[in-house]
């Protein structure tokens, strides 16, 4: 196949690759949702995207059309569902859209269904889809199997010390910051403009939230921590790190043989 993206295959490609052992389909899932002045809005959905990718040239995967819109943001992991620009789903729509859309995938002959999580607040609601599609398929009498990952789980402390070299402050405040940055700056430099990143101290946050939302809870710039130590080359160290360890944890889960290995 000349594009591991399944959108780009006609019918009958599709078909062959499905008529293999171990046929296995990626899905990557994101939102619409601000990333500060400096990242456009699509930022989650192009890195889950991205990554997604090169572990499917890695393992002889597809990848799906990836899901562009997210769970609503919120103030201590995204800036907030109040923020311009963040365009978001119910918990309610987000479940059915996994059930039905990995239903289908599952019905159509995929054996193997992996979501990798690009934003946040996604998690559990595409657990309980995720979850839903996959019991009805082994109630069936399906051999089926589903993976569940969010990408920056994959980041190791070596590399989270090479990036973060005064101290990493945590995920949670990571919204628009220097692990998206980065990746962005490698992948898609043209749409990220350094000379608006807003540099100013990791939020604040309460551990707990309010309803509704205050704005002034959180930083003007929509980011929870700053973007300005962030580079291609921090971008490089993190996505070898993810794709070379989504990678590893999928051959090792489906037991796929050697002869889908890519060198790393």
């Amino acid at each position: 196949m000349s594009s591991v993206f399944l959108e780009d295959l006609d019918a009958e490609t599709y078909a062959e690759y499905l008529s293999h052992p171990g046929s296995t389909v990626i899905i990557p899932t994101g939102a619409t949702e601000q990333h500060g002045p400096h990242m456009p809005l699509g930022v989650d959905a192009m890195l889950s995207s991205d990554i997604a990718a090169a572990v499917a040239q890695q393992i002889g995967a597809l990848v799906a059309p990836v899901f562009a819109y997210g769970y609503k943001s919120q103030p201590r992991s995204g800036g907030g569902n109040h923020r311009v620009g963040t365009t978001s789903l119910s918990a309610t729509t987000l479940i059915h859209l996994v059930d039905d859309v990995v239903s289908s995938f599952l019905e159509q002959g995929f054996q193997r269904v992996v979501v990798l999580n690009g934003h946040f607040e996604n998690y559990q609601f595409i657990y309980e889809g995720l979850d839903k599609a996959v019991k009805q398929a082994t109630d069936a009498g399906s051999d089926a199997r589903a993976v569940l990952m969010s990408y920056w789980d994959f980041v190791d402390e070596e590399t989270l010390d090479a990036v973060f070299p005064e101290g990493f402050f945590g995920w949670d405040i990571e919204h628009g910051g220097v692990l998206e940055t980065s990746l962005m700056l490698l992948l898609h430099p043209e749409k990220v403009e350094m000379d608006r990143v807003i540099d100013h101290s990791p939020a604040e946050l309460t551990p707990y939230d309010i309803f509704p939302e205050d704005p002034a809870r959180t930083p003007a710039s929509g980011c929870l921590s700053s973007a300005q130590g962030a580079t291609a080359a921090k971008g490089q160290q993190l996505f070898d790190a993810v794709r070379g360890a989504v990678a590893k944890a999928l051959i090792s889960e489906f037991g796929l043989p050697d002869s889908k290995r890519k060198a790393d």
